[in-house]
């Protein structure tokens, strides 16, 4: 098995060298930093098991190094805090924001051996980084978002949780936002079968209890399955469960159609946020590929990559239709395909135009369709089967819809009877598909 990894941080060359010989004595590999600047950028290129951190160094005390990794998501292996001016409230505090103890010097040995194996026990049991709030990035329509979210997240305190209704683009982090309104060690369950909402509402509060429902995205779900969420929501009170939706589509406009509830709309228009696209805070962009590219070297093993100045600005300059889920996707290309040392402005070009539409391939499809009961070929289309299944199948119901809309004449019963979809779902269906109802 391989010796676990310890970072000490620590101004004094002493007390490193001291600690680096004790440790090294027990198996352990010891790294040593002697600042914060350069524990910062160990930790950007690996994940330690155990960091012990010295409280008072020049350029950035340890409160502050600990609090800054806590903020970014990197505070996912313990920190065992050291000083020889410790007080209790400085205890107190580097323990809030998450260090695992607290020693004070000058160490006792087997103070230290002891401190180190429980640490190391505990490391073994933490998660390591993901995607959170404080990702999304420091802007200010970032911040404000955070302000407005912890705001909603401490009305809560002394009864239950209201629901929540998120608006953005598709990948904007909405689903970050709605995971900063759960607790810690509480139930998060992400509703998929909407079919649920009709069979088994209460059940889905019982699993739930306490903790968050989240629904993706509600304009999915038809108008048997709205009145559902509707009953689960003036339920959910019991249970003390706050419900948390997310849409990109206009559900005003859709309940002046006909295809959304009335009264799930207002009732979660309470309390509702806009969550901004991507395009809104592009200054957070060097940011957000710092952040992904740690996570694909804590999580995948891939090996950290750096970006020179010219690659960030390019993305930060970019177009992002698909938002943060789209950057997410490129720089994960980029980290596994660029070959230099350092990820420069081609790489970025290479990748970027790999998805651009027009070289995309386009393959011929011959769709065989029955009239008077006889097969027919209708004649050839162009559609990209290299795209996600999604999206290809959006391509074939609007060929379906077309098809039918002008074998029917237009008349909504009929393309109901063919399709056999009610009437309502079947407007929202095309709503969806941008078709139009003509003859």
């Amino acid at each position: 098995m391989a010796s676990k990894h310890i970072l000490v941080i620590d101004d004094e060359i002493g007390i490193r060298e001291l600690l680096r010989d004790i440790l090294q004595d027990e198996g352990y590999q010891v790294q040593l930093a002697e600042n914060a600047a350069t524990a910062r950028e160990m930790r950007m290129h690996e994940r330690p098991d155990v960091v012990l951190l010295d409280i008072w160094m020049p350029d950035c005390d340890g409160i502050s190094l600990l609090k800054e990794w806590a903020n970014g998501g990197l505070l996912t292996m313990p920190v065992v805090m050291m000083s020889g001016h410790g007080t209790i409230d400085t205890a107190v505090e580097a323990t809030r924001i998450g260090a695992f103890d607290f020693l004070e010097k000058p160490i006792a040995l087997q103070k230290l051996l002891k401190t180190v194996a429980t640490a190391l026990k505990h490391s073994e049991q933490l998660p390591k980084s993901e995607m959170n709030l404080v990702s999304l990035g420091k802007s200010p329509i970032v911040v404000a978002l955070k302000e407005r979210l912890d705001k909603i997240a401490s009305s809560t305190t002394g009864r239950s949780p209201s629901p929540v209704l998120l608006i953005g683009p598709k990948g904007c982090g909405a689903e970050l936002c709605a995971r900063f309104l759960h607790n810690a060690n509480t139930p998060w369950f992400e509703l998929l079968e909407f079919s649920q909402l009709v069979s088994a509402p209460l059940d889905i509060l019982t699993m739930t209890n306490d903790g968050v429902v989240y629904l993706r995205e509600i304009a999915e779900l038809n108008k048997t399955e709205q009145k559902g969420l509707l009953f689960l929501i003036t339920k959910a009170e019991k249970y003390n469960v706050r419900v948390i939706c997310g849409t990109s589509h206009n559900l005003q406009k859709l309940q002046a159609e006909g295809l959304f509830d009335h009264n799930l709309l207002q009732l979660l228009s309470a309390v509702s946020l806009r969550v901004p696209a991507l395009e809104e805070h592009k200054e957070d962009i060097p940011d957000l590929v710092m952040t992904i590219a740690n996570l694909q070297f804590e999580l995948a093993n891939v090996p950290y990559r750096e970006f020179d100045i010219a690659a960030l600005n390019a993305l930060r300059n970019a177009s992002w239709p698909g938002d943060i889920a789209q950057l997410d996707a490129i720089v994960r290309n980029l980290i596994q395909t660029s070959l230099g040392d350092k990820i420069a402005l081609d790489d970025v070009n290479r990748v970027m135009h790999q998805f651009d539409v027009g070289l995309q391939s386009e393959t011929k499809v011959a769709v065989a369709t029955k009239l008077n009961g006889a097969e027919h070929l209708t004649p050839e289309i162009e559609t990209n089967l290299d795209q996600p299944l999604r999206e290809a199948r959006d391509d074939f119901e609007r060929l379906y819809f077309n098809y039918h809309i002008k074998s029917v004449a237009g008349n909504m019963n009929k393309l109901a009877e063919v399709s056999g979809l009610e009437r309502t779902h079947l407007y929202r269906k095309l709503k969806q598909l941008d078709v139009k109802i003509k003859g």
